[in-house]
């Protein structure tokens, strides 16, 4: 009777341990949602803000709406985190300048809510160049400086950010 007992104790055990490490549900984020985010963004300035942030168990996963006017400073940027930044093109189309080194980089403060460290600076020397246009992805590891080099208009995009160091969202 106690062997019958102890294994009904280690089941149930398992059980709830399966119950308690069962993945997190699939969340969704709808183009419709994503489009009316991004049109709200104010247009005289970039704009980098959360869609939406999910803690997926390990790690958190970040959707962030991007606008960036033609008429901004592009300036060469680089995030000190191992977080990478996964681009995704809505519309518009542009160059992007990445790897390399930034010229005349300072240290540009903190990112927002993140207490990590921004590197700014005029332009990227010596980094791979590529046209960016609607459908496009481009994968930007964390400390891998970055820069839009020139941009034909406005353009609008998403930036996908797989967060293994839980970070509070950029802003």
């Amino acid at each position: 009777m106690h062997a019958v007992m102890a294994v009904l104790i280690l089941l149930m055990s398992v059980e709830t341990a399966n119950a308690q490490s069962s993945p997190p549900p699939a969340v969704d984020v709808s183009n419709a949602s994503i489009k009316a985010f991004i049109d709200a963004l104010p247009k005289t300035r970039v704009s980098d803000l959360p869609i939406r942030v999910v803690d997926v168990g390990s790690h958190t996963v970040g959707v962030y709406g991007v606008f960036r006017p033609k008429s901004s400073v592009q300036e060469a940027i680089r995030h000190e985190t191992s977080v990478s930044e996964i681009y995704y093109m809505l519309e518009g189309s542009a160059t992007l300048v990445t790897g390399g080194r930034i010229a005349d980089e300072r240290a540009a403060g903190d990112s927002p809510n993140t207490k990590r460290p921004n590197f700014r600076g005029s332009r990227i020397e010596g980094g791979v160049s590529r046209r960016v246009v609607p459908g496009d992805v481009v994968i930007i590891p964390g400390r891998v400086p970055h820069w839009w080099s020139e941009l034909d208009g406005d353009i609008k995009y998403l930036i996908l950010r797989p967060d293994p160091e839980r970070l509070q969202p950029f802003k």
